[in-house]
């Protein structure tokens, strides 16, 4: 079952936004920073699709950062060239 909102289009800056409330976010399985695609069909109907996965913040990313399969380091600490000291 098609869930949906009445919804009120409003300025954000200098564009328009619709806030996706929680419960049609959570159906279409969208998640904070997810890219999505918007297009307007030939009956002037508006389709917001997911477009990729999200992007991590560098906190997410760095709870993901395994330093076993790293080489035990998130950077190589031998010299390398002319910087040592």
């Amino acid at each position: 079952m098609a869930k949906s909102a009445a919804l009120t289009v409003q300025r954000w800056g200098n564009s328009l936004a619709v806030r996706i409330p929680a419960a049609l976010a959570r159906s279409a399985r969208f998640v904070v920073g997810q890219p999505v695609e918007l297009s307007v069909t030939d009956d002037d109907a508006v389709l917001v699709r997911r477009a990729g996965k999200p992007k991590l913040s560098l906190a997410q990313k760095l709870a993901a950062f395994d330093p076993a399969r790293h080489g035990g380091e998130a950077m190589a600490t031998r010299p390398i060239g002319k910087e040592v000291f």
